[in-house]
Order: structure tokens, then C-alpha cells, then sequence
């Protein structure tokens, strides 16, 4: 009888403890986001340099906005309903103009997941040509894996919400004397990156094709990311807010590190594929030497590794 009184105090124990943090995240962002205006017009997000949690609620990517005479732009909508809403209350705060479009700059999960409120704040949904067919092959998994970064609670509440228009090659969006161009890539960090450049400003918002702090993560074709890197540092801006890192960066010097890295990373598996040696072995060492220069190093680096290697012994 004693036994069985422990276990259950024990098991009550650790349903508070559980309650408590689902408590403690939600409390996070009972608050606006907190936005920062880099330019007149232009505010970003930047999300914490980790992976995702119950803790963190998935606000680990940055989320732009752009004010137009007329409307809003937002870019990528966060990495769960609650950073989304709280990201809606934080535009709010600074203007009342419609959120007229919210752009996806790729399938992710962190940058996706609130799509949904702004769907239902009357925003037209945009993304790359092939983003649809990507997340929709792709929800029931990112929704199970999502239960177990982000909690039941939290992943639950998403619906994974498709874009109403894509983008072929290029169109321009314009808020009210504010032109957005949006351009569609080949094949890099994923099959469907999407970039916006306001023009006006200089300002790129690069989404994932450009990461900072946070270790590139390759889900697409690191010798396509290589190959387009020169295209995209030649984009007539002069600042740039990467998909992770802080919230704006020089352009086009912030593209270096993620480019030795890449490169560091090809070469790395090019020798060891001309070696023979294993992808279990290659995978241990390839890129090692980048790692004091990232954060999530560790979580990343292998995957990258195991990805790259598989398209790389093709050659």
C-alpha cells in the first residue's frame, strides 16, 4: 500500500511540475513580441539561437514586418500559434494597417507554424512555387515531430496552413508606395527558399538561405546553395535579416561565414569520399573545424554531414 501511495505522489509530483512549465511557456508571451525597427517602416523579430522547446514555444526564427502607406507585409510567421499571436498583438502595437499578405520563405516548421493566425487576421498567404507540394507531403510528420520538440499542447494547436499563391520566378507586392520583390530559388537550403528584397530600403530578408550564430542547416542541396550563393550575394541591398541570428547584419559580408562553412563542409566529404571512407566515419569529422564558429553545432552538423555526403559520392 505504501508503494503504490509513493508512486502515486510521485506521479502527481511530476503532473505539476509538467503543468507548471506548460504554465511558465505560455506566460512567456503573454506580452507582444518584442520588435525592433531597423529601417523606417521595417521591424524584425529576431528568435532565439536554439532548437526548439516546450520553453522557447518554437521562437527560435526571425519574423519581419514591412509598413506600407496602405498595408502590411509580415516575413515567415513563427514556430508556433503562440509566438504568432504574440507577434500579431506586437504588430498591433506599432499600426493598425490590414496585415495584407504574410510571405513564407520556406516549409520549415519554426517559420510556418503560425501561419494560421494570420490566415485568420485576413492575410493573403504567399510562398515559393513549390512550397504547397513541400508541406503537404510534409505536415503529419512535422506535426508528430513537432509534438515532441514542442509539447502536445502547442503542436496541437497548429494546422499547417498552405500558401493561397505561389511564386514562379518573381513578383512584386506593393504595400502602398513600398515594393516588395519576391524571388524564388533553385534548390539550396531547401526546394522552396524564397527571398524579399524592399528595394526602397536596401533590405533583404533572406529567410533561411542566410544563416548567422545558428549553424546552416542544409535540407535541399549544399552544391545548389554553393552554386546560387554568388547570384544572391549580387542582390542590390544593403542589409540583410537572416532566417536565424540577429535581427539585421551588412550585406553582402554577412554571407562569408556561411559560405566557409558550406565550402568547409564539401570539401571535407569530397576527401573523404575520394578516401573511401564510410558516411558513418565521414560524418564524425566533415565540417569539424567549423565548430567553435556556431551555435547548435552539434545538433546540425551530422545531418548536414550524412545529407551532403549522399549527393556529394554522386559526383
Amino acid at each position: 500500500m505504501s508503494t503504490c501511495l509513493t508512486f502515486l505522489r510521485r506521479c502527481a509530483t511530476a503532473t505539476l511540475v509538467a503543468l507548471a512549465a506548460s504554465a511558465a511557456a505560455t506566460a512567456a508571451f503573454a506580452a507582444p513580441l518584442a520588435l525592433e525597427e531597423i529601417v523606417p517602416g521595417i521591424y524584425v523579430h529576431a528568435g532565439l539561437v536554439e532548437e526548439t522547446s516546450p520553453q522557447n514555444q518554437g521562437d527560435i526564427a526571425n519574423i519581419g514586418v514591412v509598413i506600407g502607406d496602405d498595408a502590411v507585409a509580415v516575413i515567415d510567421s513563427g514556430g508556433s500559434v503562440a509566438v504568432a499571436r504574440s507577434a500579431l498583438q506586437a504588430i498591433r502595437a506599432v499600426t493598425d494597417k490590414p496585415v495584407r499578405y504574410l510571405v513564407n520563405t520556406h516549409m520549415h516548421p519554426d517559420h510556418i507554424f503560425g501561419n494560421q493566425v494570420f490566415k485568420e487576421a485576413g492575410a493573403t498567404l504567399i510562398g515559393h512555387r513549390k512550397l504547397p507540394a513541400a508541406l503537404a507531403a510534409r505536415a503529419d510528420f512535422y506535426k508528430q515531430s513537432m509534438r515532441e520538440q514542442l509539447g502536445p499542447a502547442l503542436a496541437d494547436e497548429v494546422t499547417v496552413t498552405l500558401p493561397d499563391e505561389t511564386v514562379e520566378d518573381e513578383r512584386i507586392i506593393d504595400l502602398g508606395n513600398r515594393k516588395l520583390t519576391l524571388t524564388a530559388w533553385g534548390t539550396a537550403h531547401t526546394d522552396n527558399d524564397l527571398t524579399v528584397l524592399d528595394a526602397a530600403t536596401g533590405t533583404l530578408f533572406a529567410g533561411d538561405l542566410v544563416f548567422m550564430k545558428h549553424v546552416p542547416a542544409i535540407d535541399g542541396s549544399i552544391k545548389g546553395w554553393l552554386a546560387q550563393t554568388p547570384e544572391l550575394a549580387a542582390l542590390p541591398a544593403s542589409r540583410v535579416v537572416p532566417g536565424h541570428g540577429p535581427a539585421s547584419a551588412p550585406w553582402p559580408q554577412a554571407l562569408a561565414p556561411q559560405t566557409a562553412y558550406l565550402e568547409r563542409l564539401a570539401s571535407d566529404l569530397r576527401q573523404t569520399i575520394a578516401d573511401g571512407v564510410p558516411l558513418a566515419d565521414a560524418v564524425k569529422t566533415a565540417g569539424r573545424s567549423e565548430a567553435g564558429k556556431w551555435q547548435v553545432f552539434d545538433a546540425f552538423n551530422a545531418r548536414n554531414a550524412t545529407a551532403a555526403f549522399a549527393e556529394l559520392e554522386w559526383e
